[in-house]
């Protein structure tokens, strides 16, 4: 099976090119330009990781290419807009980390303080966490935790004398407004206002249990434990085992998997999800193997992964691998988009695509520690 995955992985990137990456399903279908983005940068990320246990120079050398493509001399970023105030588009940015220390680059440096300058002018809500966009005022969602917070915790490793306090304040806020006590899960978001369409009018928060955004925050809080130490790790560790126990009991007997909205197995139309389920293999077995798990979710993160393979891992109608059951995108609002209202029925019905990078980089990612983990 294994080969199987390796051969698969060849394909996307020989398929691909910086300006084209088959991957990104969003921009293919939408007509989009090359632009700077989480999606690629989830694919890069994956694949500097895959060249890390593998040993293998020709996925960090395609990672290299890639993000040479998009980062100028001076550091200036093809198609990024600090003023979108956008935390999506500070998730690539924690590659540059790597290649400005593997190759010396001074365009890798320049162009982090870049991503780094928009943190700091990002508007915060009342509660000191940043907003998710500018097109999303005063709101927290658990995808910006992952977009954000593992950049800053690398920059405050690399260049801020290991001062991880906003990283470890935001990520603590977020355990105190989103999640549910009775549910062990957390909410997809929080308006913080208390005023958008989609929002509890009392508490906040959004409606229901979207497995990718418990997915983002499982990783988010692994990488960055990885990432941390001291009283900063422990504190973040103690959040994050609290969300591996509570989630594990949602999964699915037989597959292994868990369902796109985590709470509601059996419903009509919900249906076991691809990345959400991948994040949290990953999550499982990296916090097995870095000890702050214990050691058998080691062996229940690769049985998520194991049925993953299983079920969605197979020949197209062209003889190509592809990987299935990946929802393409879920979201909350903005204003003029109330069909995105947080709703079950909302969550199911957004499509369901091959080959996503917010599917394939995960997978890719629980596949490192299939294989061994670490660097």
């Amino acid at each position: 099976m294994y080969k199987k995955i390796d051969a698969y992985i060849d394909r996307l990137i020989e398929d691909s090119s910086p300006d084209a990456p088959v991957w990104n399903i969003e921009s293919i279908r939408q007509g989009k330009k090359p632009h700077w983005n989480y999606i690629d940068g989830c694919m890069i990320t994956a694949l500097i990781e895959i060249a890390a246990i593998k040993g293998d120079d020709k996925y960090f050398s395609f990672a290299e290419r890639f993000i040479d493509y998009y980062v100028e001399d001076d550091g200036s970023i093809l198609g990024y807009d600090k003023e979108k105030y956008n935390l999506d588009d500070v998730n690539e940015g924690r590659v540059l980390f790597e290649l400005y220390e593997r190759t010396g680059k001074e365009k890798y440096r320049l162009a982090i303080e870049k991503q780094r300058e928009q943190l700091l002018s990002q508007p915060r809500t009342v509660t000191g966490n940043f907003w998710h966009k500018l097109i999303y005022p005063n709101q927290i969602w658990l995808d910006g935790v992952y977009m954000a917070q593992v950049f800053s915790a690398k920059y405050a490793k690399y260049f801020g004398g290991g001062d991880y306090s906003d990283v470890v304040m935001q990520i603590k806020n977020v355990r105190k407004y989103m999640f549910d006590e009775k549910a062990k899960l957390y909410y997809h978001g929080l308006d913080c206002s208390r005023s958008v369409f989609w929002a509890d009018k009392e508490t906040g928060l959004s409606r229901n249990f979207w497995l990718r955004a418990i997915g983002w925050f499982t990783v988010a809080m692994i990488d960055v434990i990885e990432i941390t130490d001291g009283e900063a790790r422990e504190e973040i560790a103690f959040i994050f085992r609290e969300l591996m126990e509570g989630v594990l009991s949602y999964r699915d007997p037989e597959s292994k998997m868990y369902y796109q909205v985590v709470n509601m197995q059996g419903r009509e139309g919900n249906y076991l999800e691809t990345s959400g389920s991948s994040m949290i293999a990953y999550a499982m077995m990296k916090g097995a193997r870095l000890g702050v798990l214990p050691s058998e979710f080691g062996t229940y993160g690769r049985e998520t992964f194991d049925g993953i393979c299983k079920r969605y891992l197979d020949f197209d109608s062209e003889g190509k691998l592809s990987l299935g059951g990946i929802c393409l995108v879920a979201g909350l609002g903005p204003e003029n988009n109330t069909r995105r209202d947080g709703s079950y029925e909302y969550y199911i019905s957004e499509p369901v695509v091959e080959n996503d990078a917010k599917g394939v980089a995960p997978f890719v990612l629980s596949y490192t520690e299939v294989l061994g983990g670490g660097k």
